[in-house]
């Protein structure tokens, strides 16, 4: 099969397109053919010699963990998910080759049925950031009604989804962005945004009861920064790995509650958010597209930095 690989950690450029083995799916993995597939900040991240690229067994390799596509074997007679389905869902790499491939083979658990609203590349650009912005907002922060969150970067991957779930469960959302963003931001349900270009977030805010931090300290020292926005014993969820090494002992200083967060392959909170998608009350944005062999122009697009929502790579003519 075609997929476009790494023999080696570096810029963009390394991505090249190679022919590779086919996966061959074992127990209760599902082989699928995948239409199209996310293009996340990790990814850019493993490429450049960060990320999880310590942890990448062999080389080449594939990166890619979002993918939407249908299903070419399933690996029981009586499985729910059949062939010819179409899913969408989230494998784990680097511990099995990524999504940036014609076929995957994935578990049965990382999966759910694709909302038939959205297309293929729609539903590629979900699952990793939208997972992640689920875990955070409702299961860590518990978002509800009368709580105060603030989101950063919400015009982001992750991003525009939090923005959303923290809506949906009633929490007023404070978001920064950039000025271009500020009307979509509020369509997306922020009850106000910040334009970080020219407003110091901490002399507008204060006394909140969670920050999303999507950030961390590697611009603008934008985390120690939302330390000084939370009431007393507030909580500070940090997503970015590497991004603020001193997290901890930084909020045990201000005398607030922080965590790291780290998103799970989970396909039945995926099937949950497919339901809000479905019904319109959740929506993805992708904000570029591009063909599989284009792959290194998407990784240099994500890293300039302006991305609305998510970009996606195309990898079959299916729709």
């Amino acid at each position: 099969m075609r997929a476009m690989v790494i023999a080696a950690t570096g810029g963009p450029e390394v991505l090249t397109m190679a022919e590779v083995p086919k996966p061959k799916k074992v127990n209760a993995e599902l082989l699928v053919k995948i239409v199209a597939a996310g293009i996340n900040p990790i990814d850019a991240k493993t490429r450049a010699g960060g990320g999880v690229s310590a942890e990448i067994p062999s080389y080449p390799a594939i990166l890619g963990r979002d993918f939407s596509g249908i299903v070419i074997e399933s690996p029981f007679e009586a499985c729910a998910i059949k062939p010819g389905d179409e899913i969408f869902g989230i494998i784990g790499v680097p511990r099995v080759a990524g999504t940036y491939a014609e076929y995957v083979a994935v578990p049965v658990m990382s999966v759910a049925r694709k909302p038939p609203r959205l297309s293929h590349t729609e539903a590629a650009g979900v699952p990793l950031a939208a997972l992640t912005a689920w875990g955070m907002v409702v299961d860590v922060a518990k978002a509800h009604e009368g709580q105060n969150i603030l989101i950063h970067a919400g015009a982001g991957g992750v991003g525009h989804f939090a923005v959303q779930f923290a809506a949906y469960f009633g929490a007023h959302v404070i978001a920064t962005g950039s000025q271009r963003n500020a009307s979509w931001l509020r369509e997306l349900g922020a009850a106000e945004v910040i334009d970080y270009t020219t407003t110091r977030f901490e002399e507008v805010l204060d006394h909140l009861d969670v920050v999303i931090d999507l950030v961390g300290n590697v611009h603008d020292d934008t985390g120690s920064r939302s330390l000084d926005v939370l009431r007393p014993g507030g909580l500070i969820i940090n997503v970015p790995s590497g991004s603020w090494p001193t997290l901890l002992d930084d909020a045990e200083i201000a005398g607030v509650r922080a965590t790291t967060y780290k998103v799970s392959d989970d396909g039945a909170t995926l099937a949950v958010i497919a339901r809000l998608l479905e019904t319109g009350d959740v929506h993805v944005h992708v904000d570029e597209v591009f063909p599989l062999a284009e792959a290194a122009a998407a990784h240099q697009s994500l890293e300039g930095g302006h991305t609305r929502g998510k970009i996606v790579l195309t990898v079959s003519d299916l729709t």
